[in-house]
């Protein structure tokens, strides 16, 4: 006879949903593949018009709606219609708010097939990402235009979410100028300027990472105080800046390619200059928080998907010195996010 403890029943409750986590994932990738919360924005529909509207099976895509209601992204008014539920509007493809090109990347197939391979990426060390597509993730975007601009979209979205905290932890009020390094459509600089009517800036990224940049800062009304800039920061880095803010970058190579990024930045910044780098900090030791937990499932994600790491307070301040940086301070961005401003400023001669 098997007794039940009450250990064991607290632990069937802890990991059972972890168990099945991959599902809801599915759910709402396909509720964000099919657009369904941008079918409902002008007003309750049925499943039968939907799966018209999406060329879908009808009672397949109503238990998929089903789980949305579930989820409160969608609501069923009544049995068979549904409308925009309390989280709906965080799938909606023009929102302010919007999650949607989030979801199509984490939870679309490259990523997905990427994960279902993490303990072969255990026993090797090497990015299942590039077995599963035969590329690495950025060879892969310079091949797939379409997959580009949903990643720099999705980019974009996290990047308002952390916006107003970063604008706050930065200090930028103290800066005449800044460089953003690796910043994609112009989300950060664009929030930044807004923010400082003074300030003046350049975004730096490839040549397919700054091709929304322009009409990004023009849409701000900011594009007279700014410059898109093309090019490779493994090659150089633009120089001139007060500032260079480095966000959600480093994250995404190994030491020795984080410190030559590093290395550039150091070597277009002037003496006085300030180095802003934007990521998670890693704790010493793991905690059963959300934010700590979220940290080590985007590191797991740069484990399967690049060859990149979050990393530990520790681990960024040997990266910023072999770079030629002293880290002065790391001060925790207000708001939802768990990114954090680590600044630093060029070493002082030994």
């Amino acid at each position: 006879m098997t007794t039940t403890t009450a250990a064991s029943t607290d632990s069937r409750a802890a990991l059972g949903p972890l168990l099945f986590g991959f599902f809801p994932a599915q759910v709402l990738h396909v509720g964000a593949r099919l657009a369904l919360a941008d079918r409902l924005v002008a007003g309750p529909r049925t499943s039968g018009e939907l799966a018209t509207d999406t060329g879908t099976h009808e009672p397949s895509l109503y238990r998929v709606l089903r789980a949305l209601a579930c989820f409160g992204v969608l609501d069923e008014t009544q049995q068979g219609t549904f409308a925009l539920g309390p989280h709906g509007r965080a799938l909606v493809s023009d929102d302010p708010t919007s999650l949607r090109n989030l979801v199509l990347l984490f939870a679309g197939p490259e990523v997905w097939k990427s994960w279902g391979e993490l303990d072969v990426t255990v026993r090797t060390g090497e990015p299942a990402w590039d077995r599963v597509t035969g590329k690495s993730s950025f060879e892969f975007m310079a091949a797939d235009p379409e997959y580009r601009a949903m990643f720099d979209q999705a980019m974009s979205e996290g990047t308002r979410n952390a916006v107003p905290g970063v604008v706050e932890a930065g200090d930028f009020a103290r800066f005449g100028s800044v460089v953003d390094v690796g910043g994609g459509d112009g989300t950060l600089l664009a929030a930044l300027l807004t923010a400082h009517p003074t300030l003046r800036g350049t975004v730096f990224d490839t040549v397919d990472g700054v091709g929304r940049a322009a009409g990004t800062l023009a849409g701000a009304g900011v594009a007279d105080r700014a410059e898109v800039v093309a090019g490779d920061f493994f090659a150089d880095v633009p120089d001139g800046g007060d500032a260079y803010v480095v966000k959600s970058v480093i994250h995404d190579w190994d030491d020795d390619r984080g410190t030559a990024i590093l290395a550039n930045v150091r070597a277009a910044m002037p003496e006085g200059g300030t180095l802003l780098l934007v990521e998670p900090v890693m704790p010493d030791a793991p905690a059963s928080t959300v934010d700590v937990l979220m940290m080590v499932m985007s590191d797991l994600n740069m484990l399967v998907c690049t060859s990149g790491r979050e990393r530990t307070e520790a681990e960024f301040r040997r990266l910023l010195t072999g770079a030629g940086f002293e880290l002065r301070r790391i001060t925790e961005a207000p708001g939802p996010t768990n990114f954090s401003v680590l600044e630093a400023v060029p070493a002082r001669p030994a």
